[in-house]
């Protein structure tokens, strides 16, 4: 299984984003239950596109975050494709449509 690099600042999540044609980053925030019971489920989709690269941002450490992405509720998907975003989804996601949606600009971006 994949796992998230860690990114602690607002500069960091800006460079892997630049640095990475595919990214993914996952906001959480430490006391989020549906936050950590997520996780696991968006790592094993994740791991079906090894070109994405994966990244982790705990809101609570990072509180710019929030405002740099406009976000007002935990956890958050985003996917990023030459460092434009491309999905947005947060708090209850459904994995299977998720995935799908992954799989569509995944392959697209392949052909």
């Amino acid at each position: 299984m994949r796992e998230f690099i860690e990114l602690t600042s607002v500069d960091n999540i800006q460079h892997f984003i630049e640095k990475h044609p595919l990214s993914f980053i996952y906001i959480s925030r430490t006391d989020c239950s549906v936050c950590h019971s997520l996780l696991p489920q968006v790592r094993e989709v994740m791991g079906d596109f090894p070109e994405i690269q994966l990244g982790f941002v705990n809101a609570d450490d990072v509180e710019d975050v929030a405002g740099y992405f406009s976000i007002f509720t935990v956890p958050v998907l985003l996917l990023f494709v030459e460092g434009k975003e491309y999905v947005r989804e947060a708090r209850f996601v459904p994995m299977e449509p998720f995935k799908e949606k992954i799989e569509k600009i995944y392959r697209s971006y392949f052909e």
